[in-house]
């Protein structure tokens, strides 16, 4: 795998590429836009240009982004679930206009309304938005959650029902979360578990179709269902779990990236990435 980081847009997401070369990141994962809103504006040519000389320095594989966190398409229909819609159609929109080549999404929560009709929604939902930016070659990668609450996507079954069912699954990749699939229940922590669930994602939808990983220990104990991340060696999944994982030739080309607690100055990045390293 090739390592980095989700880095800061402080200023602007020239900033995160700035910062992710400072600190040695092959690959770099931002927020287009401010996490915890619907919207933002659109960048202009100053901050489109300024953005892509960063990136001309050669210094990452890839470079990606990660949608907000108010965005559900499971949930039921109202205001919030236009919203979702609409919102996610913006951070395409902001994506292609950085060149970026996916954006990781959760696939939602059906909120008490039960599996069944959240897939359901989350699947019109995406049909929707996949329709509304028909020319952008974004795609949105789907991240496997850790099951917690009325979640979707712990399961790979819930993944694999949205690939079967979306109109144009070409325009999908997956994200795969370690600390999420731990907490969900699976046994990654082992070489046979890692290649078991990695068997199972290959033929329900395709190995081809992973576009990154979030290497991420877990705070919470294995099947715990809830959520926390924890630096690489430092969580219920431990240091040599990650041996198996970032040695998979399979992934040998696949960007591998923290999403860590850190503090401002990003040297617990620093350190996770040279943990990672030092196990390939």
């Amino acid at each position: 795998m090739i390592f980095g980081a989700h880095m800061p847009t402080r200023g602007g997401v020239p900033f995160a590429l700035r910062e992710g070369h400072r600190i040695g990141c092959g690959v770099v994962q931002l927020f287009a836009k401010n996490n915890l809103q619907w919207t933002g504006q659109p960048y202009s040519e100053e901050v489109i240009t300024e953005f892509a000389k960063e990136r001309a320095t050669g210094a990452f594989a890839a470079v990606f982004a990660h949608t907000g966190y108010l965005i559900n398409l499971g949930a039921p229909g109202g205001p919030n679930r236009q919203k979702s819609v609409d919102s996610l159609i913006h951070e395409l929109q902001l994506a292609e206009s950085l060149a970026l080549p996916f954006i990781v999404l959760h696939p939602g929560s059906h909120l008490g309304k039960g599996e069944t009709r959240g897939l359901r929604a989350i699947v019109e939902g995406l049909d929707e938005v996949i329709d509304a930016t028909a020319s952008s070659p974004v795609r949105i990668a789907l991240e496997n959650t850790a099951g917690q609450g009325s979640s979707l996507g712990g399961q790979l079954a819930h993944l694999s029902e949205l690939f079967h069912r979306v109109r144009k699954p070409e325009r999908l990749g997956l994200c795969f979360d370690t600390a999420h699939f731990f907490e969900a229940g699976h046994p990654i922590h082992t070489p046979e578990g890692w290649n078991q669930i990695m068997s199972e994602a290959d033929k329900a939808i395709g190995l081809n179709y992973v576009l990154a990983f979030h290497l991420n220990d877990s705070k919470t104990p294995f099947g715990s269902k809830v959520d926390r991340h924890a630096g690489i060696g430092e969580g219920h999944l431990g240091l040599e779990a990650f041996r198996h994982i970032v040695n998979d030739p399979r992934f040998k080309h696949v960007p591998g990236c923290l999403e860590t607690p850190k503090s401002a100055d990003l040297h617990e990045d620093v350190e996770n990435m040279a943990r990672l390293r030092s196990l390939l």
